[in-house]
């Protein structure tokens, strides 16, 4: 289907269907451009919403590891990796639809003008030959009036008696002179008649098919470039498809990796203090100056009943109210080199990690003075590459540093054999306990046939504790406390005391919610913390 046989009459609508093409082709260009900013928007706010709940390396590495932070950590980096390739998709349209279509769209815009002006060339020329011909034809037409009108003129002239001669033979002259210049405007007339019939051929059977088949041809290219546009819309999508489907295959694998067994162990790993839970709360004998059945010093073992059988609200314990978990309280003040300040599980849990920093360090300037050494012996063999003195301060500073870190790994292994040794003791007095647990004052039976109480005798300290104490003299005491419970000290280490017995501080807490303190009769030992009220004083006696 040809527009030049076809459309042969249609210029000025085929002027207007190109026109109209060319604005089509730079209406999807515009259409492009806009989606390219929306995908740069897009991936400029997922780049923001990453960067605004990712946090920095360093505070990243702080966190606590657990398997559900990790897993958000990967899908925000995966997320962070589908905002590039949206970036990509962005970037892709930009150059190879949007930049090729207003390109390609100044191309046809100038193609098209040309060939309109070629178009608009031929038909002034047609229009030049109809007007030539259109102005010989009536020059034909008025020549050939003014040789009727001479002719007549003359037969008039010819037919009358009164008339001359000269004049009938100026009569006939005239009318030759006209035929004449009649038949010469017919053989012009009829030259630009044949002259305007060809150019007219060759107008609407050659010139203007070949403007309108190139014409015809230019908006098919738009049309098939149009094609190919819309593919490399679709093929900028299409590429990073797989890309994007490894991003989400990869924040759903980081979803199944999510393991809420690892996420418990590590909330203990982080928080467990290693204390061991605290022992049973004395009972407190309000009845004692009632009921005299029993020796003094006895407790009962069954609170007292009304007559009903039920039991007095009144005679339950009350005074460990606000104080029900011995090391429920965190220390306060500085945090200590050796990790003091902290219970005695994390301590152990911060001076490991000290160590291994500490002999990564240490084996990291053990390289470096590996290293300089070689260098130096290389040096001395070949003394053009450098001069062996040059290295020596820096293996002295290396070495240096070598001695100060394997004295701070010594140092912290000694308070990590210490705190180990710690814990191994609580939990050997935690087996003791667990055969059975006592209350502070000792612990009591129950006998249904019975109505009294029988105390069972506290066991006496070992002797070889003491021992430590008689061989050094006295600590200082820093200040004085009152025992706000009762506390039998049955295990080694630790010191019995009665309620409202005033004892001397020799060593504060250290976290693991024991005191170090002395009694009247001079016995040093550990009491717990929770148990009494302390009051810290510059100077004070006992010491």
């Amino acid at each position: 289907m040809s527009w030049g046989t076809e459309l042969w009459d249609q210029f000025d609508n085929i002027e207007k269907h190109t026109q109209w093409g060319i604005e089509f082709l730079e209406k999807f260009a515009k259409f492009v451009k806009e989606r390219l900013e929306i995908e740069q928007n897009y991936a400029k706010q997922l780049r923001n919403l990453v960067k605004k709940y990712n946090p920095k390396r360093s505070a990243r590495d702080e966190e606590p590891r657990f398997t559900s932070c990790h897993s958000f950590f990967i899908i925000l980096d995966e997320l962070n990796d589908y905002a590039g390739q949206r970036e990509l998709v962005a970037e892709e349209m930009g150059h190879r639809v949007f930049g090729e279509a207003m390109r390609y769209a100044q191309e046809l815009k100038s193609e098209r003008k040309a060939h309109l002006q070629e178009g608009r060339k031929a038909q002034q020329h047609l229009d030049a030959c109809w007007k030539q011909m259109d102005n010989s034809k009536k020059k034909f037409e008025r020549e050939c009036k003014e040789a009727e009108k001479a002719q007549q003129n003359y037969e008039k002239l010819d037919n009358e008696v009164a008339a001359t001669k000269a004049d009938v033979e100026k009569a006939k002259q005239q009318l030759h002179l006209r035929t004449h210049m009649a038949d010469e405007s017919k053989n012009e007339y009829a030259a630009q008649l044949q002259n305007f019939n060809t150019e007219q051929q060759r107008h609407f059977y050659m010139a203007m098919p070949q403007i309108f088949k190139q014409l015809q041809e230019m908006d098919e290219r738009r049309t098939i470039k149009l094609s190919e546009f819309y593919k490399g819309f679709a093929t900028a999508e299409k590429v990073v498809i797989p890309i994007i489907s490894k991003c989400l295959d990869g924040m759903i694998n980081a979803a199944r990796a999510v393991d809420e067994c690892k996420d418990s162990q590590i909330v203990v790993e982080a928080f467990k203090s290693g204390f061991e839970p605290p022992g049973d709360f004395p009972f407190e004998d309000f009845s004692q100056h009632i009921y005299r059945t029993v020796s003094e010093g006895a407790i009962s073992n069954t609170p007292k009943q009304d007559i009903g059988g039920k039991i007095d609200p009144k005679n339950t314990v009350s005074k460990a109210k606000g104080k029900l978990w011995l090391f429920g309280k965190k220390p306060k003040g500085p945090a200590m080199e050796d990790f003091s300040h902290l219970p005695p599980e994390q301590r152990r849990k911060r001076l490991q990690q000290r160590i291994e920093e500490l002999s990564k360090e240490l084996q990291k300037q053990s390289d470096q003075r590996d290293a300089l050494n070689k260098m130096k012996d290389v040096y001395e063999k070949n003394p053009q590459m450098g001069d062996p003195g040059s290295l020596q301060p820096k293996i002295r500073e290396t070495s240096s540093n070598m001695e100060r870190l394997q004295m701070e790994i010594h140092k912290n292994e000694a308070w990590l054999s210490e705190v180990e040794g710690k814990l191994s003791s609580r939990r050997h007095s935690s087996e003791v306990n667990h055969l059975g647990r006592e209350s502070p004052e000792g612990s009591y039976t129950e006998d249904t046939n019975q109505e009294h109480r029988s105390q069972q005798p506290v066991l006496e300290p070992h002797s070889d504790f003491y021992d430590d104490f008689e061989d050094d003299d006295p600590l200082p005491a820093i200040g004085h406390c009152k025992a706000v419970y009762p506390f039998d000290g049955q295990n080694e280490g630790t010191l019995a005391m009665k309620e409202g017995e005033v004892l001397y501080i020799l060593e504060e807490d250290k976290g693991d919610g024991w005191t170090r303190a002395r009694n009247q009769s001079g016995e040093e030992g550990y009491v717990p913390t929770s148990y009494v009220d302390i009051t810290l004083e510059k100077n004070s006696k006992g010491s």
